[in-house]
């Protein structure tokens, strides 16, 4: 399971792997909101929380299409199939992958694209915090999306319109947990629920994944 991982990331980091993709959408979408919006501060941190958590969605499905791609196309995935390692187990690895490659960075880099966006200083924490427990979700519910278009040619819109819809209540609870945060209010019950929301998702969905897989490869 280890190998695997370390042949994901690898991977992830050659040319064309996808990392960085979503860490410069990400930084690219924080530049120009301003430039559309205009240099208002008090409407830039109204609206931050939103753009943020829409951003950080929209880097994460850049990439979802390569999750299975590459080992459909070598055969690897066959074998991964058929291999004594749970179908399972290697659907949590994809997905971990991701998450260390895409979601990660974008949660360490949040803090600076919310300065660019005049997000209020205690808002930050709770961007961190949210984006740390949702973005798991989004890799996990994005590596479901993947399994049920591999295979597929130019499945990339397909899956995108599968997957946006999964991923709206992250989203929801996500920016509120940040809204919330910036106006100094009570945030328990937005991270409880989107705590819970990563919790289901990481449970679930892997032996989801798994079993359109092995449909898949029928």
């Amino acid at each position: 399971m280890i190998a695997l991982l370390v042949r994901d990331l690898r991977l992830a980091f050659r040319a064309g792997g996808g990392f960085g993709l979503g860490l410069a959408f990400f930084l690219i979408m924080a530049v120009l909101v301003p430039l559309g919006v205009g240099p208002e501060p008090d409407i830039l941190a109204r609206i931050a929380p939103g753009i943020l958590w829409v951003g950080a969605l929209l880097a994460c499905l850049l990439s979802l299409d390569r999750i299975f791609a590459l080992d459909f196309e070598d055969g690897s995935l066959d074998l991964l199939a058929t291999a004594p390692v749970p179908l399972e187990g290697v659907v949590s690895i994809k997905a971990l992958a991701h998450w260390l490659t895409t979601g990660l960075p974008l949660v360490l880099v949040s803090p600076v694209l919310g300065l660019l966006l005049y997000l209020p200083p205690q808002a930050y924490i709770w961007l961190v915090v949210s984006l740390a427990l949702g973005t798991p979700a989004l890799s996990v519910i994005g590596t479901f999306g993947a399994a049920l278009t591999v295979g597929l040619k130019r499945g990339g819109l397909l899956l995108s319109l599968l997957v946006l819809p999964l991923y709206i209540p992250t989203l929801v609870f996500g920016a509120e947990v940040v809204a919330r945060g910036a106006q100094g209010l009570e945030v328990a019950t937005p991270v409880a629920l989107l705590a819970g929301i990563t919790a289901g998702a990481v449970a679930l969905l892997p032996f989801a994944s798994a079993l359109v897989i092995r449909i898949n490869l029928r």
